[in-house]
Parts: structure tokens; C-alpha cells; sequence
């Protein structure tokens, strides 16, 4: 199929794409807590992620994502779930969900926030994107050879994130 077969006009929707990765060291999962300044989640914490850049996949910018705001080397990096989030009626984003592990605690400093590793029972979730303990959870509750995740999440009417995950058979 040809680029112009491929039908991407405004008329249909249009979806952003990020990466959203959990780093574990045994049963604590490093967070990023957001500058103040930064426009979305400030001072909330999140897992490691960001934007795709131009000619990237999915995997390739979540390792990135990592390198460039822990300074860690991961393995076992894997695709866990996908997430539509519908901002406007016709567009939205898509986020890949990955799990990744670390050999070692031991992190650099990010220009994008604080990064500190939590206990997964201890989880600072009121301080957390509202969806991020659910996803983590979802993350930990299936074993890595499980098929990745479907969910959506939308705003209600108050402004507040919801997500709804599809039903695996």
C-alpha cells in the first residue's frame, strides 16, 4: 500500500504517540515527579516517558525516554499494554505501555523532575497521575508472556481521568 492509500486526514481520528515506561529493581518501581513548571502532571509523579520523535518506534523511544531521564541501562524492555486517550472528539493520544528492568538503584539527576524508586506497596498514589497506579498494577498483575493490554481513558465531565481496560479472552 502506497502513502497516499494510507488514507491520514483530519476526517478521521488522529492520535499523538508517547511511551510510558515502569523500570522495576525487584518489587520497587522507579517514579519521575514532574518539575512544577512542566505543563502536564507538575509536581505529580509518573513513570519514565515522553513523545516519539520522527522515525521512531514505540520500543526505540521508550529506550531513549529511559536513557535520557534516569541515565539507566535496562533489559527485558517490553511492550505491556496500549492506552487511547481521547482528548478532543478527533483526536487523541496513544500511549505504549512498557516494563523495563534495572540492575542497579542507582540513577542520574533528570532535567525533568525528581526521581526517586518507591516499594510497589507503597506507592505514592496521591501524589500520582490518576491512572499510573492502576497502570502499574495492571503491569505487575500480568505475567510477561500475557498478550499487552487494551484500555481507553477520558475525561469526564469534572475534568477527572478515567480508564476503562478492554476484556481479555
Amino acid at each position: 500500500m502506497g502513502r497516499e492509500e494510507q488514507k491520514v486526514t483530519g476526517s478521521r481520528y488522529l492520535v499523538v504517540p508517547r511511551t510510558l515506561c515502569f523500570v522495576f529493581h525487584g518489587q520497587d518501581v522507579l517514579l519521575l515527579r514532574g518539575n512544577p513548571d512542566k505543563r502536564l502532571w507538575p509536581d505529580q509523579y509518573n513513570g519514565i516517558g515522553g513523545h516519539l520523535e520522527a522515525g521512531e518506534d514505540l520500543a526505540t523511544a521508550a529506550q531513549r525516554e529511559i536513557r535520557e531521564e534516569t541515565g539507566l541501562t535496562v533489559h527485558d524492555l517490553r511492550l505491556r499494554g496500549v492506552v487511547t486517550v481521547d482528548v478532543e472528539p478527533k483526536m487523541g493520544v496513544l500511549i505504549g505501555v512498557f516494563s523495563a528492568w534495572a540492575d542497579s538503584l542507582e540513577f542520574l539527576d533528570s532535567a525533568e523532575g525528581r526521581l526517586a524508586w518507591f516499594h510497589a506497596d507503597d506507592l505514592p498514589s496521591e501524589r500520582m497521575v490518576p491512572d499510573v497506579p492502576l497502570l502499574i498494577e495492571k503491569v505487575m498483575d500480568s505475567p510477561t508472556k500475557d498478550q499487552p493490554f487494551s484500555a481507553r481513558s477520558r475525561y469526564d465531565v469534572n475534568g477527572r481521568l478515567l480508564i476503562e481496560f478492554a476484556r481479555q479472552e
